[in-house]
């Protein structure tokens, strides 16, 4: 068992840019940055073994949820039965391949891969030989991470579980326990896990290309040729062209290419597909050979006719509320930082955390409807289809996540301290 005491490093800090060396850190400790409070390093006692166990439990959990009935409905002796599989296959079958892709890879690819890729890492750690590669992986799921939605599929399905109540008879299956449970486990397998520790333990394994002096990087002059990885968080001399971290190899960058070009691209692609996504149907219901589509708030506002206003409210909030509310912060960070605005820099920063972390969170309506889609389809008693106005909903969610990463919340300060100067 490896010690797992921290030692001092020097870290530059991802949302404001500023270098600091980061104290040695006994397990369960914090260490959080002095300028915009960020946090730069949390320990934990067993970072390996923990993490291990519970990602094991974790995949063990998927299989089960992958390999057994979610829901099943049935009205007027007709049964129906769905699966992880098939919210996505009932979409493909109605021509909405793009959405099927969408809510495959979210609710199956990426959270079985990142599961997939953490246990060949923590698993490969522990070997004599560690494979030289399993820095490459572990790159992988930092980037899968994001893109794992069982959290807010779960919220569709309970949505989803709402609206079918008043159609059909409905039975709880096996996979959706096993859901519920999945979600804890991964909750404590990302909290337990310290990412530092696992590059600073492939570090001491001898797998990265090149030895780290990292006493000769702490008492370098920050300010000339410094660079903190955006993957593994090493800071290390810049030099000759394309440089890349010595321990994790990824590309080497002062700050994200061409951030506010990009953050702004998306961020008005996302903007031209908000007035469809809310004035197309993203769903229609045909009972007894009647039926109308409806919008987003048309969902919102048959939750309210039910008597069901916390989750009217939680969808409201997550399917109209949230895209807006990134739209506008997005644009308020682009706005100042091209003006290079000082005022309010630690507020624009925790605008920008929030921004990041909630987009995800406005795909329950699309997980609603691949349930509702794979579910009723009863013929002239109900039916559901989705709308066009899912797919440029969904359009919305995924750019707006993507404007997010682009946008480098650094340059903010480095604009503000270029126009101070």
């Amino acid at each position: 068992m490896p010690a797992i005491d921290s030692p001092p490093r020097l870290r530059e800090c991802h949302d404001c840019g500023l270098f600091q060396i980061v104290p040695a850190l006994s397990p369960a400790k914090t260490a959080h940055c002095i300028r915009c409070g960020a946090v730069l390093r949390h320990t934990h006692h067993d970072p390996l073994v923990r993490p291990l166990a519970l990602n094991l439990t974790s995949l063990v959990l998927f299989l089960i949820a992958a390999g057994m009935t979610l829901m099943s409905v049935s009205t007027a002796g007709q049964f129906h039965i769905a699966d992880l599989f098939s919210g996505p296959i009932g979409l493909g079958q109605r021509g909405m391949w793009e959405l099927s892709v969408v809510v495959l890879f979210t609710t199956v690819a990426a959270p079985a891969a990142k599961l997939a890729c953490m246990l060949y890492v923590l698993l490969g750690l522990r070997l004599a030989h560690p494979p030289r590669h399993i820095r490459a992986v572990f790159t992988w799921v930092q980037h899968l991470r994001r893109w794992s939605m069982i959290e807010v599929y779960l919220l569709g399905v309970f949505v989803a579980y709402v609206k079918l109540g008043a159609l059909v008879h409905i039975d709880i299956g096996v996979a959706l326990y096993a859901l519920a449970a999945l979600l804890l486990t991964m909750v404590a397998a990302d909290a337990t896990l310290d990412a530092q520790f696992v590059w600073e333990e492939m570090e001491r394994r001898g797998i990265p290309d090149a030895v780290v002096d990292h006493a000769s990087i702490a008492t370098t002059d920050r300010r000339h040729g410094m660079i903190g990885c955006d993957t593994c968080g090493l800071v290390c001399h810049a030099t000759g062209a394309g440089p890349r971290c010595p321990r994790c190899g990824s590309a080497l960058r002062h700050r994200k290419p061409n951030s506010i070009a990009r953050a702004c691209a998306l961020g008005i692609a996302a903007a031209i597909l908000y007035v469809p996504a809310n004035l197309y149907p993203v769903l229609t219901v045909v009972q007894h050979g009647a039926g109308q589509p409806s919008t987003i708030l048309g969902g919102v506002r048959e939750l309210l006719s039910a008597g069901q206003w916390p989750l009217a409210a939680l969808v409201f909030f997550a399917s109209v509320m949230v895209p807006m509310l990134k739209l506008v912060g997005l644009t308020l960070l682009l706005v100042t930082t091209h003006a290079g605005r000082a005022e309010h820099l630690h507020d624009r920063t925790v605008l920008y955390r929030i921004v990041d972390a909630i987009g995800r969170w406005s795909m329950i309506d699309i997980f609603m409807e691949s349930i509702l889609v794979a579910l009723v389809q009863f013929g002239s008693l109900v039916t559901i289809d989705p709308g066009a106005g899912a797919i440029a909903f969904a359009g919305v969610v995924i750019l707006t996540m993507f404007a997010a990463h682009a946008f480098d919340p650094r340059l903010m300060w480095d604009a503000a301290r270029a126009r101070t100067a």
